[in-house]
This record gives structure tokens, sequence and C-alpha cells, in this order.
């Protein structure tokens, strides 16, 4: 007890205020009702990228499907990319598999307790190492999201480029004096929370901060100018043409199996450009003759037109319908999967397909709306 009140009398203002509001106002999570390392583990991972309110079901099925390490290690990489399907950024489920396997391998199954030892495994950088080594193993360890940047970066008025070496460490330094011994887990879902909630990007609840009294930007009047960033992302513009060929209850898929986005995924046969093209500017190409090298009876229609944003690429994409006529002879390029429409569903596609197969009927290889 005497230990626990030197402690307290020791903690910084905002310490006590954000565990004092956390008390009150933390949000009822499914992964916060359990004290399971892997399960903490999991729900920082889909977290990342992720709203909190579409990741949670994602969180279910996904323990539901794989309730620990030893099941998440023993399952197929393509199962795995399924379950994930419609999170987006897979590189986050490949690094999870890894990682349950070097788990299994290296640490008789168990997750390490130690943050070196948590760094080491594959896709678990600062952030998640610091969440797991505080929330499951109550280490003191601070977590460095953008909930955080944005809350501190606007208490201290923090003029330092967020993405340069030397604000990185200032935030680093600050957010690690701020931890309290007796309940570091605690402390960083607070803030979290609490940036999520209250201290937001464009419209803060200022007049319900618990800080407001202490907070630099707010004295300033200029909260939304926090934090600041030296380097813009560039976006790279990229043509995507898909075509969701149709041959009786057939159509055909293709895997990604290059380096770079959506790998091992399925997708529709696709024609990428590095401009805007038309149908008639597609006909033109060697990589549409080579899909399709006899186009008489084929009907071809722009079904639908749709802008798929990721971090640095704008994906401009336009999906055609063709139908072939059942008495056509259609050979397709080898790598092409003929697929009945009715186990389509068995394979994990991009979140861009995923989009369009939603919106048509399922007789026509679509898929329900239920994610």
């Amino acid at each position: 007890m005497e230990k626990e009140y030197l402690d307290r009398v020791m903690l910084h203002p905002i310490t006590i205020h954000l565990m004092n509001w956390y008390s009150e106002h933390k949000r009822e999570l499914p992964w916060r009702e359990s004290n399971d390392p892997y399960h903490i583990w999991i729900s920082e991972v889909i977290l990342q990228q992720t709203r909190v309110d579409q990741g949670i079901g994602y969180y279910r099925r996904f323990i539901d499907r794989f309730p620990n390490v030893a099941t998440l290690a023993a399952a197929s990489e393509e199962e795995v990319l399924k379950m994930w399907q419609g999170l987006g950024y897979y590189s986050r489920a490949r690094n999870l598999h890894q990682a349950a396997r070097q788990i299994i391998t290296l640490h008789n199954g168990n997750l390490p307790s130690n943050y070196q030892e948590l760094i080491s495994l594959k896709g678990i950088g600062k952030y998640t190492a610091a969440a797991v080594a505080s929330i499951a193993f109550n280490q003191p360890h601070a977590v460095l999201d953008g909930n955080v940047f944005r809350v501190l970066t606007r208490l201290f008025a923090i003029e330092t480029p967020i993405d340069s070496p030397i604000g990185m460490k200032m935030i680093d330094e600050i957010a690690q004096s701020l931890i309290p011994k007796a309940d570091p887990g605690g402390y960083n879902q607070a803030i979290m929370d609490f940036g999520a909630l209250i201290c937001t990007p464009l419209q803060p609840g200022c007049n319900n901060c618990v800080l407001r009294d202490i907070c630099m930007a707010f004295a300033k009047g200029d909260t939304t100018v926090y934090p600041v960033k030296e380097r813009k992302t560039k976006i790279r513009n990229r043509y995507f043409h898909y075509f969701h060929i149709l041959f009786g209850n057939h159509t055909y898929l293709q895997k990604r199996d290059k380096p770079g986005i959506w790998r091992n995924l399925y997708e529709l046969p696709l024609i990428e450009t590095m401009q805007t093209a038309d149908l008639m500017q597609l006909k033109q190409t060697d990589d549409f003759r080579q899909l399709f090298p006899e186009l008489r009876g084929l009907l071809f229609e722009p079904s639908l037109t749709l802008r798929h944003q990721l971090t640095h690429q704008l994906i401009h994409t336009q999906f055609y319908r063709v139908v072939i006529p059942p008495e056509h002879t259609f050979s397709p390029p080898p790598a092409l999967l003929i697929t009945p429409c009715k186990e389509l569903h068995n394979y994990p596609v991009s979140r861009l397909t995923h989009r369009y197969l939603e919106t048509i009927n399922k007789n026509d290889c679509g898929f329900q709306k239920n994610l």
C-alpha cells in the first residue's frame, strides 16, 4: 500500500487526470475482457489502420477461428488471408501468421513477455511491442500511435515535426515520463481512448476535456495545428481494369503472386495501364489480346467504377462484365483459374475486389454484403 501511494503522489498531473477520466469513460471492448496476451496481440494488430467499430467483428471472428497461437500457426496462409479479407494491409495478416509460427518454434507456444523478444517477432514493431508488454505483462513501455502523438503535441504545443528524428525522440521521452509503474497498460489505453474520444483530429472536445487547463495548445487557441508534420505523403495513381468473365455458372480468377499490394490474394483478370484508358484503347494492348484472343460473340459491359485509396496509392478502377456465350470456345491464359460461382467465397480477395462482388447479384458470382 505504501509503495502504491508513493507511486501515485509522484505521478504527473496529466497521468492522474487521464487515469481518472479512463476509469469513468473507458470503452467496453471485447479484448479488454481478457488478460490473454494472445488476444491482446491480435487486437492490437487488427486495430492498426482499422477503425475500432470495424475491428470488433473481425477480432471476434478471428479469435473464434484461431483461439490460440497453435491454431493460428497450424493454419494455411490462404485461410488466414481469407479471415482477414476486407481489413486491408494484408501484410499484417501474413506477419501474424509467420510470428505465430516463430512463437511455436522459439518460445514453446507462449507469447514472450519481454519487450525485446516481442519486437523480434515478425511484424511486431515498437508500438505493438509496447502495447502487449504493458497491457498483458504490466511492463512500463509507452505506446506511440496517432492518438498519443496528437494528445501530447497539443498538451505541450510541440512544433517540432513528429515525423523527424528529433520530434519522434521528444515525444517518446515525454510519453515514457508519464507512464505509471503501477498500471502502465491502463495508462496506455487511457491516452489512446482519450485521443479517440476527446482529443480528436478536427473537432476536439475541448469543452469536455479534463486536461484543458494545462493544455498549451488550447491556451494558444490553435489545437488543430498539432501535430506538425514536415513530410507530405506522396500518392501514386494507378489504373486498374478488371474483367468479370462469366461462362455459365463459372467465373475466372488470378492469383497475385508477385511482391507488392495484395500478394497471394485472388482477383478478377486484370489489365493495368499507365493512365486512364477506355475499352477501345484497352483492345489495342497486348495484354488484352492475350486475355481475349477471340472477341467474336463476346459482350463487354462497363459495370462499376471505383476509386480505392491505400496509404500511398490511389487506384482508379473500372470493372467490366464479360459474358461468354455457351456455344463459344474460350481459351484464357494458363494463369487464370476457372471457378464455380458457388465456390468463389472460399478464395481470399482484396477489399477492392470484395467491394465489387458485394454490388452484384449472387447468381453472377457476387457476394452477400456481410462485412
